[in-house]
């Protein structure tokens, strides 16, 4: 772990879904007044996780999971059904007091990880307003949500929210290489079909894809270290 203004910056090694949503509970259950926590993490096996209020019933099993190799979790965020298989994951813990809109910590975190990723050299852009309304049954990189980072016009990674009493938490996971359509062979009936989302294997070859990776965690870890203020923090001001 290393701490940096305002920011504790944890770093953990793969565990199983149940206990890094635990973690990341606790981790919002004792949210600081001036402390912000980002939280990079693995999965020590495919893990399919559910979105809070997310309706898995008659869509997936234990049995349909199990037979695909799969486990799963209930996130304590809210979103939809997302696959943790080749993936980059974090979660975002900071104070979020009530006269501030979870929108604006979301599009706070989200312009922090599209501005160290172009500094990488990944041109990612944010996802416009949503038209459409989203399909029953669809799984969380059928399409981008307003604010999510995308690469190529797809989207790279995916977002999700809760809110709680004074804390704010953010989940996401950025693709190292698409395996979504794996849901598929999870389900009890057929999904409709997903668009193939961008990854970064998509632009990196497998030597560079480790050395970027690194790259983006530090530059991430140092940028936190000038964003001292997040929306709603008591002593106001700007990330660099």
């Amino acid at each position: 772990p290393r701490t940096v203004p305002s920011w504790f910056v944890w770093e953990c090694p793969p565990d199983s879904g149940v206990r890094n949503m635990a973690a990341d509970a606790a981790l919002l259950a004792r949210v600081q007044p001036d402390r912000a926590v980002w939280r990079w993490y693995d999965w020590d096996q495919p893990t399919v996780s559910f979105g809070r209020h997310e309706a898995v019933r008659h869509r997936f099993s234990a049995s349909s999971l199990s037979r695909a190799g799969l486990e799963a979790v209930r996130r304590p965020t809210g979103g939809r059904a997302l696959l943790h298989a080749e993936t980059l994951t974090y979660s975002v813990v900071l104070p979020l007091p009530a006269s501030v809109s979870w929108r604006e910590a979301y599009a706070a975190v989200n312009g922090v990880l599209a501005e160290t990723l172009r500094a990488v050299g990944l041109p990612v852009t944010l996802a416009p307003p949503r038209t459409e309304r989203i399909t029953d049954g669809a799984v969380c990189f059928d399409a981008p949500d307003e604010g999510e980072l995308l690469l190529g016009g797809r989207k790279l990674v995916g977002s999700a929210v809760w809110r709680q009493g004074a804390g704010y938490l953010q989940h996401g996971s950025l693709l190292l290489r698409d395996r979504q359509e794996l849901l598929a062979l999870a389900a009890d009936l057929p999904l409709p079909p997903v668009p193939a989302a961008a990854s970064l294997s998509d632009v990196l070859s497998a030597r560079e894809l480790p050395i970027t990776i690194d790259r983006f965690k530090a530059a991430l870890t140092d940028r936190l270290a000038r964003w001292v203020t997040w929306p709603g923090h008591a002593t106001a001001g700007q990330h660099d």
